[in-house]
C-alpha cells in the first residue's frame, strides 16, 4: 500500500500569482530573486541540483515567464512539476497550508491593520486582567527580531510582555524565557487564544526569546503557534479517518490545531526537522502521511530580508534532499510545496503573494508537466488518490488529469 511525504518549504513562493497586484505584491518572486543577489554575489549562482531534478526551475519558468539567473532548462525534471496559485485570499500560513490539505477558505482572516496602536483597547484590557500582566509593550506591526532588540530591555526591567502583529492575521507574544518564563508566555498565548475568539484571527505566536541587554537577544527554537482549527475536514482528517497514521514534523501540527494528527515530531533547525523526516519515514506503515514544514526558510530568512541567506539555506536542504530520495520505496509518493511567498528582497518583511511549486516524485512515476494550478489544493487531491481515500471537497487530482 501507498505512503505519502509532504514537505512544505516554507515561504519559497515562484513568482508570477495573477492576483498579487491586489496584494501591493506584482513583481515579487522569491526564488527567482533570491537567485539573482546569488548569481551576483561573490559566492556565485545558486547551486541545487536535487531541486533542480525534481522540475524547481522549470516551475519557476512557468510561473513567471523567465529563468532563473544561474539556471538553465536544458534538461527534463525526474519528477512531474508544476505551479499553483492560492484561491483564499492572504497569504498566510494557515490558509495556504489548508488550502494544500483541501480545505479552501471563503473568506479572509481578521487583520489588525493599524501600524501603531494596533490592537482594541478591550482585548488589551481583558489580556492584561486576566493574564495578571502590569501591562504590555509593543501594540503595532514590527518584526520579530527587530522589536524583541528594541524593547527586550524594557520588557526584562518592566515584566511587560512584548505585543505585536503584521499584514497576515496574526497576534505574537514575545517574552524572555528566564525573566518572564517560558510555561507562563505559553499560558498567555492560550488565554489569547480564547478572547481573540470575536475577531477571527488565525494564529496566535508565542515568540521566546534569550540573551541579556548587552550580548544581544535571540529568539529559540520553543516557539508555539495556536491556529483556529480548520473549518472543514482537511486531507489529514481523512488520512485519519482511514485508521492511518499523520504524522506531523515541526509546526505541521500546530497549524492545524492538531486535527488530524495521530503522531507529533517537534524538531527545531532544518537539520533537526529533515533528521524527524527520516525517522519518521522509517518508521511509517502503509497508507500513512507524513507533513514537514521547513520554517526557517520563513522565519529566519524570509521575514529577515535575507537572500543571501536564504540561498544558502536551499542548497544545505538540496544537500540532504538525497537522502530522502535514496530511501522512498515502491508505493511512495514525495511532494514539495511552499505556503505562500516571502520575497527576501521585497519592500517591508511581510508575506508575499506567489504562485507556488508543486513537485512530485515517486519510484516509477512518470515525469511530466503538470502545469500552471488554479488552486493549492490540487495538491492534496493528488494525495488522497494516491493514498486509496475518497476525493476531497476541493482540488483536481494532479496524478489524473
Amino acid at each position: 500500500m501507498a505512503r505519502a511525504i509532504w514537505l512544505v518549504l516554507d515561504s519559497l513562493g515562484i513568482g508570477g500569482a495573477a492576483d498579487a497586484t491586489t496584494y501591493g505584491d506584482a513583481g515579487a518572486d522569491t526564488f527567482g530573486h533570491i537567485a539573482a543577489v546569488c548569481a551576483q554575489a561573490a559566492r556565485g549562482p545558486l547551486r541545487l541540483p536535487a531541486l533542480e531534478r525534481l522540475g524547481l526551475a522549470h516551475a519557476h519558468q512557468l510561473a513567471t515567464g523567465s529563468i532563473a539567473p544561474g539556471f538553465e532548462l536544458s534538461n527534463m525534471p525526474a519528477a512531474q512539476w508544476g505551479c499553483m496559485e492560492e484561491r483564499a485570499c492572504g497569504k498566510d500560513t494557515p490558509s495556504g497550508h489548508w488550502e494544500s490539505a483541501g480545505v479552501v477558505l471563503d473568506r479572509p482572516f481578521g487583520l489588525f491593520g493599524a501600524r501603531e496602536q494596533s490592537f482594541p483597547r478591550e482585548l488589551l484590557d481583558a489580556l492584561i486582567a486576566q493574564g495578571h500582566l502590569p501591562g504590555v509593550l509593543g501594540n503595532c506591526h514590527a518584526s520579530g527580531t527587530e522589536i524583541i532588540a528594541r524593547l527586550g530591555a524594557q520588557h526584562i526591567a518592566s515584566g511587560k510582555p512584548i505585543v505585536y502583529t503584521s499584514a497576515d492575521s496574526v497576534f505574537q507574544i514575545a517574552a524572555h524565557e528566564e525573566a518572564f518564563g517560558l510555561e507562563r508566555l505559553l499560558d498567555l498565548c492560550q488565554l489569547a487564544r480564547r478572547l481573540l475568539a470575536p475577531y477571527d484571527i488565525g494564529r496566535v505566536i508565542a515568540r521566546p526569546f534569550v540573551g541579556t541587554v548587552e550580548a544581544g537577544f535571540k529568539r529559540t527554537g520553543n516557539r508555539r503557534d495556536y491556529a483556529l482549527p480548520p473549518p472543514a475536514p482537511t486531507l489529514l482528517d481523512r488520512v485519519c479517518a482511514a485508521d492511518k497514521d499523520v504524522i506531523a514534523v515541526g509546526k505541521i501540527s500546530d497549524i492545524f490545531a492538531a486535527r488530524g494528527v495521530t503522531r507529533k515530531l517537534p524538531a527545531s533547525g532544518h537539520e533537526a526537522l529533515f533528521d524527524a523526516t527520516l525517522a519518521a519515514l522509517a518508521q511509517a506503515a502503509d497508507g500513512a502521511l507524513i507533513a514537514t514544514n521547513f520554517v526557517d526558510f520563513d522565519s529566519v530568512y524570509g521575514h529577515r530580508r535575507d537572500p543571501l541567506g536564504y540561498g544558502a539555506a536551499l542548497e544545505r536542504f538540496d544537500a540532504r534532499l538525497p537522502q530522502l530520495l535514496d530511501r522512498l520505496r515502491d508505493g511512495d509518493l514525495l511532494v514539495l510545496s511552499a505556503d505562500h511567498g516571502c520575497d527576501p528582497t521585497w519592500p517591508g518583511s511581510d508575506h508575499t503573494r506567489e504562485c507556488v511549486p508543486l513537485l512530485a516524485f515517486a519510484p516509477g512515476l512518470q515525469p511530466r508537466a503538470l502545469g500552471r494550478r488554479a488552486s493549492f489544493a490540487d495538491l492534496g487531491q493528488g494525495i488522497a488518490s494516491h493514498l486509496g481515500l475518497p476525493p476531497l471537497a476541493a482540488g483536481r487530482c494532479f496524478l489524473k488529469d
